[in-house]
């Protein structure tokens, strides 16, 4: 090998090589062990209070789709079982949403979260009771708290009570869609964290003991009460796509999730971060007070500044660390990604200044992901998150050194430095400077690659119509109907790429839910003749996109039914094609890497 190209290896190496080592190492510590995702606090469930609370405010007017959109799946569905319902109600019920209608910009999910936390509230059906009214509750809830006896009439005279176990088993349905995903995202967050949520919590409580006027000078007794703390995963197949609606109330941790949701890429995960990462904090609430002064200086530098902050320290601090450990969180998560896309770019460069080039892009983007992290910590930090630069440099430490960020905690409180943590700003201001400038240039590079493709027309529209039923019958598992439904369009569009696949998508989903299997192994190779025929209908040119699907369909399939070598062949088809708009070039890179594991 000649000293230059021995020289661009060592630069790639030193590129490529750390990134995602700190985590795999505890992931593959668990593969093959049984992880549910209730030891860990989580529990994904359907409640009725939030199916009866949405399906009021839908036949109050509340619609969040765009305008001219018709309603599809299960929305459409409920409006044909309330087709009925009483004028006069379905009037009152409208007047009262009108009435607090949040001004604009509110957005519709500015609109919805209120009736969510009026549903979290409610008692039990059929009764429905809403909470007695408190000063103390959210403005949000008191504004909607009396739209809880309508609710309550519109359970008793809508009917909806007959339909009630269908439209449990339609969220339960989305919740089982979750399951799998927030499982993986709930696994790879604690494994990043190296610890294990605290699932219980202590409350003191005085113990009642009959007492005479000899006894009234005694001292009070108490005993200690354990709670159950609670991360629970509410499906709603009414909410606004895209919104999650996150409350706490007591010990438990509520994330509503609108249907479509993809728990990794969410503020599910977020939101999960928080119900760690209070655990510590109120274990650890002594060694937070001992340093409630410096965190008030903090906070109080930054009230000067104009910020509008929380006073509360535990607040700051909970913050502080949440938002550390999910920015730090996302720049491993990109950096491994990278890492293995380079990989494999390497294995393709042949050349000493090929070899040079992409070390340098390397860095760049390296660069560009770090500059976005501090971006982040940045934007928290201004809101009052004051120790998010301080935990963020922390947890680099715990990330490669693989300890419990639980037995850390105590020492990184008892660390950080007041003046150095106000020195913030002026430290981050050339960082976040060129964060902004990419964040604008990949707005108006998705602007200008939306103005040059064009609306389907025509034909073209009324098939990706067809198929956007179809997929919403695919959500409701629904497999025959929608297998019927694509068998027809072939008709009427034979040899079309588009429904071979989503044929394909069919067959595999349907696998997923087969107890038996033999008919499993069925469905699955149905599904791979489905994808052959999708890749052998589309144009290398045009549909790119379905090719790398396809390909990497067929290879998560082949590795399932342990075929490692057309799995192989698969993934590598699918990174052949590049990162193609709409494909699945980094799913066959990650396809491609579990293969190769131990």
């Amino acid at each position: 090998m000649t000293r230059i190209s021995m020289k661009y290896l060592l630069i790639l190496l030193a590129i490529f090589l750390p990134l995602g080592f700190a985590s795999a190492q505890p992931v593959q510590q668990r593969q093959g062990a049984s992880f549910e995702v209730s030891e860990y606090g989580v529990d994904l469930q359907s409640d009725q209070r939030l199916i009866v609370v949405m399906a009021a405010l839908d036949a109050a007017g509340f619609d969040p789709l765009p305008a001219g959109r018709e309603a599809t799946g299960f929305r459409a569905r409920l409006r044909k079982d309330l087709a009925n319902l009483d004028p006069d109600l379905r009037a009152r019920l409208k007047t009262f949403y009108e009435r607090n209608r949040l001004p604009s910009p509110a957005t519709t999910a500015d609109q919805a979260a209120r009736y969510a936390s009026l549903a979290l509230a409610l008692g039990p059906g059929p009764a429905f009771e809403a909470p007695a009214r408190d000063d103390d509750m959210p403005v949000g809830l008191l504004e909607v708290l009396d739209f809880a006896p309508l609710v309550h009439e519109f359970y008793r005279r809508s009917g909806i009570d007959e339909h009630m176990v269908e439209y449990v088993r339609a969220y339960q349905a989305e919740g089982d869609r979750l399951r799998a995903p927030a499982t993986e995202m709930v696994r790879s967050l604690l494994t990043y964290l190296h610890t294990r949520p605290i699932t219980t919590s202590s409350e003191r409580v005085e113990v009642k003991t009959p007492s005479s006027k000899k006894d009234k000078k005694d001292a009070k007794t108490y005993s200690f009460r354990t709670k159950e703390r609670r991360f629970l995963i509410l499906p709603d197949l009414l909410a606004p796509r895209g919104a999650i609606n996150f409350r706490i109330i007591g010990d438990d941790y509520y994330a509503i999730v609108p249907e479509g949701t993809d728990p990794a890429a969410s503020e599910l995960r977020r939101a999960y971060l928080q119900y760690v990462i209070d655990g510590l904090v109120l274990r650890f609430n002594k060694e937070v007070a001992l340093r409630r002064d410096a965190v008030k200086q903090l906070l109080n530098e930054r009230q000067k500044a104009g910020a509008a902050v929380s006073p509360d320290v535990f607040l700051s601090v909970g913050r502080s660390l949440v938002a550390a450990a999910d920015a730090r969180y996302v720049e491993t998560r990109a950096l491994e990604v990278l890492g293995r896309m380079n990989r494999s770019r390497l294995a393709a460069v042949k050349t000493d200044a090929e070899k040079a080039e992409l070390a340098k892009n390397s860095s760049i983007e390296i660069k560009a992901i770090q500059d976005e992290t501090v971006a982040r910590l940045a934007e928290e930090y201004e809101r009052g998150a004051v120790l998010s630069f301080f935990f963020a440099d922390q947890l680099k430490g715990i990330e490669s050194a693989g300890f419990d960020l639980a037995n850390f905690f105590p020492d990184m409180i008892a660390s950080f430095d007041p003046a150095r943590e106000m020195r913030r700003p002026a430290e981050y201001a050339e960082a976040v400077q060129r964060a902004n400038a990419a964040r604008e240039a990949r707005v108006a590079a998705r602007k200008a690659a939306e103005s040059t493709v064009e609306a389907p027309t025509g034909r073209d529209a009324a098939l990706v119509k067809d198929l956007a039923d179809v997929e919403e019958t695919l959500r409701r598992k629904d497999y025959n109907n929608a297998e019927a439904r694509l068998r027809e369009m072939l008709a009427s569009y034979p040899g079309e790429p588009r429904i071979f696949f989503a044929l394909g998508q069919a067959a595999s989903l349907a696998a997923m839910d087969a107890t038996d299997q033999e008919i499993q192994a069925q469905r699955l190779n149905r599904a791979l003749g489905q994808y052959r025929l999708a890749i052998a209908a589309s144009s290398p040119e045009n549909d790119k996109a379905i090719l790398s699907r396809a390909h990497e369909s067929m290879g998560r399939i082949n590795a399932f039914l342990e075929n490692s070598a057309e799995a192989m062949k698969s993934f590598d088809e699918a990174i052949k094609l590049g990162d193609v708009r709409g494909g699945a070039y980094r799913e066959a890179l990650e396809g491609k890497r579990k293969l190769t594991q131990p």
